[in-house]
């Protein structure tokens, strides 16, 4: 499933090219992914046909995207589930990097271009899957038209036509039907913060709010009786089972786990009342560089199933030190790495810098 530097990307390429176009039309050519949708397919179609999509926001592995009528459009990617977009032009307003170079170069240095502030690399080269989409892709399942960008609003800014629709379109294209979309009500967040990364507004999907806060939100508690490093260890669960529990700090998922245990050297088995809180610190501040250098990279993506907005495959996978590494060298110290099952996940990790837990008796 994708995690937080994958949707991050999907994000940002969103933002980059469908926030502030109108929904001209919707089409639903199977039903199954609005099974979600209060009132069914005619009411999902009713609520987006006319609306404005004014942002794109992320909180750990949930997306949103606000609407002008202060409802926004839920999207849940599941195991397969992509949002590709076809028949556009990055909005007026999306920064300077327009120049023609490859994916492949940028990902080898992303700041090249922007003397060390890093790029959205959905706008630095032509799509590849979605350039070529026919009309009836396979797996597709609900395609929104959306319109034009006709001129700007004096400050920079695209405006959109709610009249025009030059061939742009937003699909959700699902394999494996576990994603889906539908339009719900916004509610004030609970702490008075910005809902998510991609709009300043202190409000989140009324279905998200059990979502905590991920580990790149800077309004994340992560010390103090109520923060993160706390709640970790006051439980006995295991580290690995309390990474990735979304109700604690969401976005983690079980490559970034095992990636961000390695970093800190220590074993998932651990229970949090075992661990003291600069070790629980350090594992928290792992886990997020290990997705910040995975955001560089455009995410982890292992098929063709983890994908951009245009269809580019992200270059994580090849730095990664534990996860999927099992009966390789570990990278630290060569010993070679171990897989178990720890609570129905896999735990990929090195014997020798994360020592395994001794088993109660």
């Amino acid at each position: 499933m994708p995690e937080l530097p994958e949707v991050e990307v999907v994000r940002a390429g969103l933002a980059r090219h469908v926030a502030r176009r109108t929904v001209t039309s919707v089409e639903v050519l199977d039903p199954r992914p609005l099974r979600r949708q209060d009132g069914g397919v005619q009411a999902f179609v009713d609520q987006l046909t006319g609306r404005t999509l004014t942002a794109v926001v992320r909180r750990g592995k949930f997306l949103w995207l606000p609407l002008d009528d202060g409802r926004a459009l839920s999207a849940h990617l599941g195991m397969s589930g992509q949002l590709l977009v076809r028949g556009t032009a990055p909005a007026a307003d999306s920064g300077p990097v327009h120049e023609r170079v490859s994916g492949a170069a940028l990902r080898t240095d992303p700041n090249a271009l922007t003397g060390g502030r890093s790029v959205d690399l959905s706008v630095t080269e032509q799509p590849r899957y979605v350039r070529d989409l026919s009309t009836s892709p396979r797996h597709l399942r609900v395609r929104l038209h959306l319109s034009t960008y006709p001129g700007t609003d004096g400050g920079g800014g695209a405006v959109p036509d709610p009249g025009l629709d030059d061939g742009a379109v937003l699909d959700l294209v699902d394999q494996r039907m576990l994603g889906g979309l539908h339009v719900v009500d916004l509610v004030p967040t609970a702490d008075g913060a910005p809902g998510g990364m991609g709009s300043p507004e202190p409000l989140l999907p009324a279905d998200a709010t059990h979502i905590a806060r991920d580990l790149l939100d800077p309004a994340l508690k992560r010390t103090g009786p109520d923060g993160v490093v706390s709640k970790v260890r006051a439980s006995q669960r295991a580290i690995k089972t309390l990474l990735l529990d979304q109700g604690l700090v969401s976005g983690v998922g079980n490559i970034y786990a095992d990636e961000g245990l390695w970093e800190a050297g220590v074993h998932g088995l651990r229970p949090g009342t075992a661990l003291g809180p600069r070790v629980v610190a350090r594992i928290l501040e792992t886990t997020a560089e290990v997705m910040r250098r995975a955001l560089q990279a455009g995410g982890t993506s292992f098929d063709a199933l983890y994908v951009d907005v245009e269809g580019a495959s992200g270059f994580f996978a090849r730095e990664l030190r534990a996860y999927g590494r099992q009966g390789q060298d570990c990278r630290r110290c060569g010993t070679g790495m171990l897989r178990e099952v720890l609570g129905g996940r896999s735990h990929t990790y090195c014997p020798r810098c994360q020592t395994r837990p001794r088993r109660s008796r």
